[in-house]
């Protein structure tokens, strides 16, 4: 019979660590006047202080804890995500080089109201991760265009990101074939199908209200100056080209190699650069993505160290203390997989991490498994978009050249926002059946 692991908060004092020398030096330098004060501390070298934290904490040889830590750094999903940093730091800079961007903008400008572009990007974000069932994907193809949409309309670069940042979330969360949703149905044994009918009656009408208010709030500050504006149509096709093959569905490595080789086949041809000049951008698209790239690897790292030492039993444990009953049991669910997706920054291994417990819980308060299914992926789709150093926020703000910080954007994520208040109205509303 296997003992079950005893949960211990010291296991999550090293990733408190990380987030207080992050935030911290962040808060302080801001309260300071410093410009862009919470990219003064790179965030990779924020986060070292935690792992050695870890290292004298945790019980264990060095051995041990080293490898413990170098497979949280070589899982899959996290090698994986970091070659898609890769790939996609590539792409952006060589379409941008080619002038895939600036086309693509003046497109947008030309044919879309400034004050439409917000509400614009969160359907074409929310309809893009629905199909393709990746939020990351999503704000890969789309990210490069968003910031140069911002820059040249006038609308708050902050709010046009947070308007991708809610339609990627969206699309993630109902996607029937998100890793989310296969997840979250897996471990509580519901159809997908079933999951979607609970997960559209909340984040529909949250949807909605979100596109109200970015239409009445989304204008810009200052109207951008009537004109026309130049663009090639034959250099706006990359983006066109990736955003078809991740609708068929085609993998994620083939759609970013072919985007670059597409792009780059066409600043060959238009003489935007030469040969030698076009591996020298794919390189500076590679090193762009160094930051996150590095702190991805140690956050797996750190996160492997933090789960084996029982932080993440220890949230479980303390939050089943508080459920007295049906409502509570809910919330309970949700703020386990919240507090978890917030310790891993991984909203598919925070639904893996709790499904089993939530299954336990659901069957113990007779709650319908397909809410507990919707519940798990809303909450942790919510965290995922909303935490500072989760991949979807990290890849998006690296197009902006350190234009806009986490803390601009966090405010604005008015989907995430309405999306916890419906959910938490739909808990309340206690019916037996979803």
């Amino acid at each position: 019979m296997e003992v079950k692991k005893k949960g211990s908060f010291i296991g999550l004092i090293p990733f408190l660590v990380f987030i207080g020398f992050y935030l911290g030096s962040g808060i302080i330098l801001d309260s300071k006047g410093v410009e862009l004060a919470f990219y003064q501390l790179p965030a990779p070298v924020a986060i070292f202080p935690g792992i050695v934290v870890a290292f004298l904490l945790f019980k264990g040889n060095i051995k041990e804890k080293f490898e413990t830590f170098l497979d949280g750094c070589g899982h899959q999903d996290i090698i994986t995500m970091c070659i898609i940093y890769l790939l996609a730091g590539g792409f952006a800079v060589v379409s941008k080089a080619m002038g895939g961007v600036d086309s693509t903008v003046n497109l947008g400008l030309t044919y879309v109201p400034s004050h439409y572009i917000a509400p614009g990007l969160f359907i074409i974000a929310g309809f893009i991760s629905t199909a393709t069932g990746t939020s990351v994907g999503s704000i890969v193809s789309l990210a490069p265009i968003a910031v140069g949409l911002a820059e040249k309309s006038g609308v708050p670069m902050a709010l046009v990101l947070a308007s991708l940042m809610g339609g990627a979330m969206f699309g993630d969360n109902l996607s029937i074939i998100s890793d989310t949703t296969i997840a979250a149905t897996r471990t509580q044994g519901v159809e997908m199908k079933d999951k979607f009918k609970v997960n559209i009656k909340i984040a529909a009408p949250a949807a909605i209200l979100t596109l109200i208010l970015l239409i009445i709030f989304g204008k810009p500050d200052i109207a951008p100056e009537a004109g026309i504006y130049t663009f090639n149509i034959i250099k706006v096709l990359p983006y066109i080209f990736v955003l078809v093959l991740s609708l068929v569905g085609i993998n994620v490595f083939v759609v970013l190699t072919a985007g670059i080789v597409f792009s780059g086949a066409i600043g060959l041809f238009y003489g935007d650069f030469t040969m030698l000049g076009y591996a020298k951008e794919i390189y500076n698209g590679f090193t762009g993505m160094t930051e996150i790239f590095l702190l991805s690897l140690l956050t797996g790292g750190l996160a492997a160290l933090v789960t084996k030492a029982g932080g993440v039993e220890w949230i479980m444990e303390v939050i089943q203390k508080r459920i007295k009953g049906r409502r509570s049991a809910q919330f309970g669910i949700g703020l386990l997989v919240t507090l978890t997706d917030a310790a891993v920054a991984n909203n598919t291994v925070a639904i893996i991490i709790n499904g089993p417990i939530a299954k336990q819980i659901s069957d113990k308060y007779d709650i319908d498994p397909k809410r507990t299914a919707s519940i798990l992926d809303i909450f942790s789709c919510i965290a995922q978009g909303a935490i500072p150093y989760g991949a979807q926020m990290l890849i998006m703000l690296s197009f902006t050249g350190g234009q806009v910080s986490p803390f601009d954007v966090i405010p604005l994520l008015w989907y995430q926002m309405i999306l916890a208040i419906f959910t938490i109205i739909y808990i309340f509303y206690n019916k037996k059946e979803a």
